[in-house]
């Protein structure tokens, strides 16, 4: 498998969303025998067998952080096209998404804490 190589050669972690492959058991199943450290997801709402909260903004980048420095940056004024409104997004910086990224083992900390619960 090609995508064993890239898993065995990372040195950090990726986060699966809620795309059918990702859900997949056969995708679980590699996941849990290749990766010892994963956190699966349920792969159907009848089979519930993850460890993952089903639907978590709490957990997810996009909706814990980026959205909001996004609607700040594009909200500040009114843009008259598409690619004026596409700056916005370019000016978050690298810097910035590696602060956000750092921040997840924190999160995923307080989410268990929280036991799945909703927290700040």
């Amino acid at each position: 498998m090609a995508w064993k190589s890239v898993v065995d050669h990372r040195n950090g972690f990726g986060k699966q969303g809620g795309a059918p492959a990702h859900k997949a058991i056969e995708t679980q199943d590699f996941l849990r025998n290749n990766c010892p450290d994963v956190i699966t997801v349920d792969p159907h709402w009848r089979n519930p067998t993850g460890e993952w909260p089903p639907n978590s903004p709490d957990l997810n980048p996009l909706d814990y952080s980026v959205w909001s420095i996004l609607e700040e940056k594009a909200c500040q004024k009114p843009h008259p096209n598409v690619e004026s409104l596409k700056k916005a997004w370019k000016e978050i910086t690298l810097e910035t998404l590696v602060k956000i990224v750092d921040n997840f083992p924190k999160r995923l900390k307080a989410c268990i804490d929280a036991k799945g619960g909703h927290f700040e």
